[in-house]
C-alpha cells in the first residue's frame, strides 16, 4: 500500500498470487479497509500529479521546467529514503503513516488555494511538489512494512499482490479521471479531491488499532539501525547486483515520465484530457502487464523479461519521437505501461527476495534511493537534452540508450533469491558470568575449530562464505587465524560494536546461515564441538 507517485511506486508482482487464494486477503477486516482506502488515496495522488504536471506547462513553456516538476517529486526518495527505511523500523507506523498523511494533505490544501487564487508560480509549484515527495520518501518504507502485520504469513504473497493491484487500478482510473476533472473543473478542484483522499486514508488508519510495539531491550535506535542497514547493504553482493540492474534501467526509461506532459501538448496536439488519457492508459497496461508477467516470464525468464521490458520502453520512445496519431500514441503507452510494470515488479520483488525481514524496510530503501535518484537524475537529464535536441531528440537517444543498456544487463543475471532468509535461532544463548549491559562494547567473538589438514581449503572456502553473513548481520571486522604451534587449530575471529548488536545477530542468523554452519562444522573434527568464546572491551 503506498500513497506516492506514478514513477516512485514500489509494487509486488501479481506472480506471487498464490492458486486458489489471490483475494483471500480480502477477508481480513484490517487489510480490505486499509486496502480500499489507499486505492482511493492514489487515485487523488494521480489526480493531483496530471494537475501538476499539466499546469507548469500553462505557467512555462520550458522543458527544463516540465521536467523539474518530475524530480522534484522524487528527488526527495532518493535524499530521504534510507532514514525512511530506519524509522519504519523503530517507529510506531500507524501513528507514522497519520503524521505523513497530514503533512501531504496540507501540500494539497495548499495548492488548492494557490491554484484557485491565481497565485501559482512554477517555484511554488516545484517546492510543494518536493514537499509531496518528502512525505512519499517517509512513507513508501512504511506501507510496505505494514502488510505482515494485516494478514497470516500464509497469504502475505496474495497480499502483496493485490497491494501492486490497487495501485494499478489507481493509476488506470485515477490520470484519466484527473485530465477530465482538470479540463471540466480546472486544477483547483482536482486538488480539492486529491485532499479529500487524505481524508480517508487518515480515517481508516484512525480506526485501525495496532498493537504497541514491545521493547524488550534490543530494539533499535536511529543510528545503530541506520548502521546496521548500511552494513547489511555493504555486503549483500545479491543486492548489489539489483541496485545496479535499476540505476541504469530506470535512467534512460525515465525520458518517457519527464516529458510526457510536452509530448501530449507539443507533439501529439493534446490537451489536458488527452494527457490524462495517456496516463490512464499507461495504467491500463500496467494492469495489463501484470496479468500476463507470469506467462511471459515462464517463457522467457526474469532476465529475458527485463530484456524485452527494455526493448519495448525503447520502442515506444522512438515511436512517441514520430509524432503518431492520438490513438497510435494511446496504444504505444498502454505497451510502454506492461513494459514498465514487468520492470518495476520484477527488479522490486527480487529485492524483496534477498533480504531478510529484520532489515528489509532498510534494503528497500536503499533500492528506493538509486531507483528515485536513477528517475530524478534522468528527468533532468532528459529535460535538458529536450532543450538542445527537441522532443524527438531526446526520445530517440533515450530509445538507444536503454536498448544499449538492456543488452549489456542482460550479461549480469538476476539472482534467484531462494534463499530462506527467515530466522533459524541454531545458536545457542551464550554463557555469562554476571549479566551484560547492552550497551557495552565491543565485542570480540572467538569460535576455535579443530581441521584436517586435507580439508583446510575447503574449509576456509566454506568459512569465506559465511564471512559475508557475519558482516551483513552485525560485525564491522572478521578474520582467521591459525595456531602457530598446531596447524589444526584454527579461530574464526569477529568483532560486533556492543553486546546488544550481538544477540541482535543471534536473532538475524538464517537459515541459509544454519545451512553453511553445517557444512562449516562437518570440517570439525575435534571431540568436543567448536568453542565459543566471547571477549568484552574493558577501556
Amino acid at each position: 500500500m503506498d500513497k506516492s507517485s506514478p514513477e516512485g511506486q514500489v509494487s509486488a508482482p501479481a506472480t506471487a498470487v498464490p492458486a486458489g487464494g489471490g483475494f483471500a486477503p480480502l477477508r481480513h477486516t484490517a487489510f480490505a479497509v486499509l486496502w480500499a482506502a489507499t486505492v482511493l488515496g492514489n487515485t487523488g495522488t494521480f489526480m493531483r500529479d496530471v494537475a501538476s504536471g499539466w499546469l507548469v506547462t500553462d505557467l512555462s513553456a520550458s522543458p527544463a521546467a516540465v521536467a523539474a516538476i518530475q524530480a522534484a517529486g522524487t528527488l526527495p526518495v532518493f535524499l530521504l529514503a534510507v532514514p525512511a527505511g530506519v524509522l519504519s523500523d523503530i517507529l510506531d507506523r500507524r501513528r507514522f503513516l497519520i503524521a505523513v498523511q497530514l503533512l501531504l494533505g496540507l501540500v494539497s490544501l495548499t495548492l488548492l488555494v494557490l491554484a484557485a487564487t491565481g497565485a501559482m508560480t512554477v517555484s511554488a509549484l516545484v517546492a510543494l511538489t518536493f514537499v509531496g515527495g518528502i512525505g512519499a520518501a517517509l512513507m513508501a518504507p512504511t506501507w510496505q512494512s505494514i502488510v505482515p502485520e494485516l494478514v497470516p504469513r500464509a497469504e502475505l504473497k496474495s497480499a502483496v499482490a493485490l497491494n501492486s493491484l490497487g495501485v494499478n487500478i489507481a493509476r488506470a482510473i485515477g490520470p484519466a479521471a484527473g485530465g477530465l476533472l482538470l479540463a471540466a473543473f480546472g486544477a483547483a478542484f482536482t486538488y480539492g479531491v486529491d485532499l479529500a483522499s487524505y481524508v480517508i486514508v487518515i480515517a481508516a488508519l484512525l480506526w485501525w488499532k495496532r498493537p504497541a510495539n514491545e521493547d524488550d531491550g534490543l530494539s533499535e535506535r536511529f543510528g545503530g539501525a541506520l548502521r546496521a542497514g548500511l552494513r547489511y547493504i555493504r555486503f549483500s553482493r545479491e543486492l548489489h547486483v539489483v541496485l545496479l540492474r535499476a540505476l541504469f534501467f530506470f535512467a534512460f526509461a525515465s525520458a518517457i515520465w519527464a516529458l510526457l506532459p510536452l509530448i501530449a501538448r507539443d507533439l501529439l496536439g493534446g490537451g489536458a484530457a488527452f494527457y490524462g488519457a495517456l496516463l490512464g492508459s499507461v495504467g491500463g497496461g500496467a494492469i495489463l502487464g501484470a496479468v500476463l508477467m507470469p506467462w511471459v516470464r515462464s517463457r522467457l525468464g526474469v532476465d529475458g523479461l527485463m530484456l524485452a521490458a527494455a526493448v519495448v520502453i525503447a520502442a515506444a520512445s522512438a515511436t512517441l519521437a514520430l509524432s503518431p496519431p492520438q490513438w497510435a500514441a494511446i496504444l504505444v503507452l498502454l505497451a510502454m505501461g506492461a513494459a514498465w510494470i514487468a520492470a518495476l515488479t520484477t527488479l522490486n520483488a527480487t529485492a524483496q527476495a534477498v533480504l531478510p525481514n529484520w532489515v528489509r524496510g532498510r534494503g528497500l530503501a536503499v533500492y528506493l534511493t538509486v531507483f528515485n535518484g536513477a528517475m530524478a537524475g534522468g528527468s533532468l537529464t532528459w529535460g535538458f537534452v529536450a532543450q538542445v535536441a527537441g522532443l524527438s531528440g531526446a526520445l530517440v537517444a533515450s530509445a538507444l540508450g536503454l536498448l544499449a543498456v538492456g543488452l549489456a544487463l542482460h550479461r549480469l543475471p538476476l539472482p534467484a533469491g531462494e534463499a530462506d532468509l527467515t530466522p533459524s535461532n541454531h545458536w545457542p544463548e551464550p554463557i555469562l558470568a554476571a549479566p551484560v549491559p547492552g550497551d557495552r562494547g565491543p565485542v570480540l567473538i572467538l569460535i576455535e575449530y579443530e581441521i584436517d589438514p586435507e580439508d583446510r581449503s575447503a574449509f576456509l572456502a566454506a568459512l569465506a562464505r559465511q564471512s559475508q553473513a557475519r558482516r551483513r548481520d552485525g560485525a564491522f571486522n572478521w578474520g582467521v587465524t591459525e595456531d602457530a604451534a598446531n596447524p589444526r587449530a584454527i579461530v574464526e575471529w569477529f568483532t560486533v560494536e556492543s553486546w546488544a548488536e550481538h544477540l541482535r545477530q543471534h536473532r538475524r542468523a538464517s537459515h541459509a546461515d544454519a545451512d553453511v554452519h553445517a557444512e562449516i562444522r562437518r570440517f570439525h573434527i575435534g571431540a568436543e564441538p567448536p568453542r565459543v568464546r566471547h571477549y568484552l572491551s574493558l577501556s
